[in-house]
């Protein structure tokens, strides 16, 4: 099936899509100030440019667009047109992911990945869920983490994507 837009239409509505202060990263720095947790934003020299950095408890949090970061969960869906293109695409971000997150492991930095069905939409958790989620695993000491629908899931060392 052809893609509906032209190139330049698709090209124009690719470069609109926000990479930062997103309003999953909006609602989860609004939990996180509530909650009186200091964090930094998105700092360049640390590897995946982190969306929240917590110094004093040496965490990372990373909000996952579910379709940008291929979460098993019903917010991602393969694209009917191009298919080839965007598992690729979608793969190499996965690639990406899991070895900025063995990166950060290896200095030493705790990681937590929140994906966007936890954040918003129809499955999503409520406020208190989530931010009983999210002090939970920074004050733990946990290393490795995700929170999706489902709650909070301790990961291995890199990632916690499945293969398609």
């Amino acid at each position: 099936m052809a893609d509906v837009h032209s190139k330049e239409v698709r090209s124009k509505n690719m470069r609109a899509i926000a990479t930062r202060d997103t309003a999953i990263e909006k609602r989860l720095a609004g939990l996180l100030r509530e909650c009186g947790f200091d964090f930094r934003v998105q700092d360049p020299s640390l590897a995946g440019r982190p969306d929240f950095i917590l110094d004093d408890r040496r965490c990372i949090i990373f909000t996952h667009g579910c379709f940008w970061h291929r979460h098993r969960c019903y917010l991602f869906k393969v694209p009917a047109t191009r298919t080839d293109f965007w598992l690729a695409k979608i793969g190499k971000n996965v690639e990406r992911d899991n070895r900025d997150i063995k990166l950060l492991l290896a200095e030493g930095w705790r990681v937590l990945l929140v994906w966007e069905c936890a954040l918003r939409g129809r499955e999503k958790l409520d406020d208190k869920a989530l931010t009983e989620r999210l002090e939970e695993w920074i004050c733990s000491g946990g290393q490795h983490a995700e929170i999706d629908t489902l709650g909070i899931h301790a990961l291995n060392n890199g990632g916690g994507q499945v293969p398609p």
